[in-house]
């Protein structure tokens, strides 16, 4: 997963009630140099952008389900068209059944324990969350010194403040969030602002 990761240092969480965007924002965000989206299934109508973000989306665009809560919405995402599959929290059978469809998979942390789990499962990669709450770059600096082998994905109150931050440490490929296509912004089916702010996000890790 941390090589998956690496072209993909930004992940934006989209949390939208519309499908009908799902082309257009997967556009506005390649063309800011973001290939990648993570929809959470947190929504009524989550798959069905899911799956119109991957019908629709530029060639090298990956789409991936995140807030996976089991083994059917794994399933269900997997139909939908997703090549990655985040959660929340560590479930080994989300994971298995994620591993068996061929889907990479990104679960979520919060303890030392979970990422010895996470290790011994064979992964290389979590997410921290909430990465905020569990003390942000602290934490990962205290969990990688431990886990050399582990990279850490921290999700949860970043933003354009802390992602360059966040990035800068070698125990984070990646970082995710949501501040690159505001949900209040989706509703409205306004895409204006998508493009400037992943290039500006990348513009920073590349100063950072």
């Amino acid at each position: 997963m941390t090589d998956w990761l690496r072209p993909h240092p930004i992940i934006p969480v989209v949390v939208a009630d519309r499908s009908d965007i799902g082309a257009d924002l997967a556009q506005a965000l390649d063309a800011g140099g973001i290939a990648c989206a993570e929809i959470t299934l947190r929504t009524p109508h989550a798959l069905e952008l899911l799956a119109a973000m991957s019908a629709g989306a530029p060639r090298g665009f990956v789409v991936g389900a995140g807030t996976v809560l089991d083994e059917e919405q794994v399933n269900r995402a997997a139909d939908a068209g997703a090549t990655f599959i985040v959660s929340p929290g560590y479930d080994p059978a989300v994971v298995d059944r994620a591993r068996a469809l061929g889907l990479a998979v990104l679960p979520g942390v919060a303890t030392a324990s979970e990422v010895q789990r996470a290790r011994r499962d064979g992964l290389d990669a979590v997410k921290l969350f909430p990465a905020d709450r569990l003390g942000g770059l602290a934490m990962i600096e205290a969990l990688a010194a431990v886990f050399p082998d582990m990279g850490f994905v921290p999700s949860g109150g970043v933003g354009p403040d802390n992602a360059a931050a966040y990035l800068a440490h070698s125990a984070v490929p990646a970082v995710s969030g949501s501040w690159l296509a505001p949900r209040r912004q989706l509703d409205a089916g306004d895409l204006s602002g998508v493009t400037e702010r992943g290039r500006a996000a990348l513009q920073a890790r590349a100063a950072a």
